[in-house]
């Protein structure tokens, strides 16, 4: 799961055979039953588009210059209903893209795709790890494809907007923790007004941005590209994608890896979940603060986390009271903090632009922390993450709509998870006012023909709390979990662990997921 401060990713291998075996086609009379429009159960629907999406197939091309994705890799497009109950209503189209195996044709074991998170991740970087040559996914790549895909709402893939992209990325923003019962009045305003936004601008999306359509869309995919079964690969809210596929279509399977994941319970998904991600935050944040505070002679930001912690809050204090260079004011400084809790990557970047501004540097902070204005294309990115992040929570499930609730839950929380709160409440509020209809998450189970389920994760992950791997584990019966003791990063398949590496290769070649679940020493912590 993602966090955005809101208001406040060759050649020619699908054959005729491969296709025609990738699904059980409707005959013609059942294909004549369906009218322009007509309604039928969304999972018809979806076994009608994975039948056309078959029989189609992708025309792989050289992906679209703007795109900035290179030859050899190939992009195409695979066609979706919007709405699976109206499979012959009002069609999009999701953007696909693909880099053959590297090995021989007998070593190729079909397509693996894959899915980074969010909701609002694009997945269409994930063939540059062949092209990178990334040494993680060599192996792998001999025997796969790589797949990646925008879902739908995101960057190519009928994108969805709530908000003109400048005016999202505007600094500097409302400290999010409230000096007053005014300054709450002023946030639920400003979510309110973002909720009707995404209905102005994207409401005939809104209803079907749902994690289950995305998971149809994920099996249409599947299906153009002539594979019988699916290889997945989820990361964070990807594992939400990979528990929702795994319940609804379990024969479906054939390898699938869920990284980082998010607690699948129906009583967690999504208000809960936000809470959790608050104190888990706030465990990870202290973590980060602990390893500055033993690197002080890098860092000279203080040599005990109490002065890290004391240097963070003048920062905040600083920056609420006049925001640094005009624009870096506590939101912006809690969206650039904030991807230290979240990956190991960000702990030494993050923590030499802090000890930079201390040491009288602010442009540093300046050039990191503030929005650029200048570049629009990334601004239309990031809004639109933020938008499908909305609308797919929003519209997933039910959410409180008593602001009592929501400021009772938050205000406690607060007093001793003080680094994220508020700001995820803001970001997550609008759900409270949401346009579109709510739906019921799925009863995450295992389904006849699921195969064993390859589950990663690091117990101090902060964005998704490491029982959410645990609960995912028990509902994916012969499941494996392999867990990362006393590491945080979010997202472990993509890091240096070869006690993890070489199980994820040893299950994406050959689907043995060992005889027991695995506990794995940390990788390596970073250097200054």
């Amino acid at each position: 799961m993602r966090k955005v401060t809101a208001f406040g990713s060759a050649g020619a291998l699908v054959t005729a055979t491969l296709i025609a075996g990738a699904v059980a086609a409707p005959t013609a009379n059942a294909e004549s039953r369906h009218g322009r429009n007509s309604h039928v159960s969304q999972t018809r629907g979806a076994e009608i588009a994975a039948a056309r999406a078959a029989k189609a197939g992708i025309d792989w091309q050289d992906c679209p210059a703007d795109w900035g994705i290179a030859k050899p890799i190939q992009c195409g497009w695979v066609t979706v209903p919007l709405d699976y109950a109206k499979p012959d209503g009002k069609k999009i189209k999701l953007a696909v893209d693909r880099i053959g195996n590297t090995g021989t044709k007998a070593e190729r074991q079909g397509a693996l795709v894959y899915n980074p998170g969010g909701p609002g991740g694009s997945g269409l970087r994930f063939p540059t790890r062949v092209t990178n040559k990334n040494p993680l996914w060599v192996n792998t790549s001999k025997a796969y494809d790589f797949v990646g895909f925008d879902p739908r709402g995101v960057g190519h893939s009928a994108p969805i907007s709530c908000i003109d992209p400048q005016e999202f990325v505007k600094a500097p923003k409302m400290d999010p923790v409230p000096d007053s019962e005014a300054d709450k009045r002023v946030q639920r305003k400003l979510a309110a007004e973002y909720a009707d936004g995404c209905a102005e601008r994207s409401g005939e999306m809104l209803p079907q941005m749902t994690t289950p359509n995305t998971v149809r869309d994920l099996d249409v995919i599947r299906a153009a590209l002539g594979e019988k079964k699916l290889n997945f690969l989820g990361v964070s809210y990807g594992t939400y994608i990979a528990a929702v596929y795994g319940t609804l279509y379990p024969d479906h399977v054939r390898r699938m890896i869920a990284d980082s994941v998010v607690n699948p319970s129906r009583e967690k998904i999504w208000y809960e979940a936000n809470l959790d991600q608050d104190v888990a935050f706030e465990m990870r944040w202290k973590d980060w603060q602990d390893w500055v505070a033993k690197n002080d002679a890098s860092f000279h930001l203080g040599d005990t986390r109490a002065k890290v912690k004391d240097q963070w809050l003048k920062l905040r204090a600083t920056a609420k009271k006049n925001p640094i260079g005009g624009v870096v004011g506590p939101a912006e400084l809690i969206g650039f903090f904030q991807s230290a809790p979240y990956y190991d990557s960000s702990w030494v970047p993050v923590a030499t632009v802090f000890s930079k501004y201390v040491a009288g540097d602010t442009q540093a902070l300046v050039d990191a922390a503030a929005p650029d204005l200048t570049d629009t294309a990334g601004n239309i990115a990031s809004e639109n993450g933020n938008a499908v992040y909305t609308a797919v929570e929003c519209t997933d499930a039910k959410w409180p709509t008593s602001w009592k609730k929501w400021d009772r839950d938050n205000s406690k929380l607060h007093k001793n998870y003080p680094f994220m709160t508020w700001a995820n409440a803001w970001l997550n509020l609008p759900c409270a006012t949401w346009p579109a209809k709510q739906q019921t998450p799925p009863t995450v189970k295992t389904g006849k023909g699921l195969p064993p389920v390859l589950i990663v994760q690091s117990t101090r992950d902060a964005a998704t709390p490491y029982e959410g791997a645990v609960e995912l584990h028990k509902r994916f019966k012969g499941s494996r979990l392999i867990t990362e003791k006393d590491a945080g990063s979010h997202g472990v398949t993509g890091l240096v662990n070869p006690c993890i590496n070489e199980k994820v290769d040893t299950y994406l070649l050959t689907g043995k997921v060992g005889a027991a679940d695995v506990t794995c020493t940390p990788h390596a912590t970073p250097k200054p």
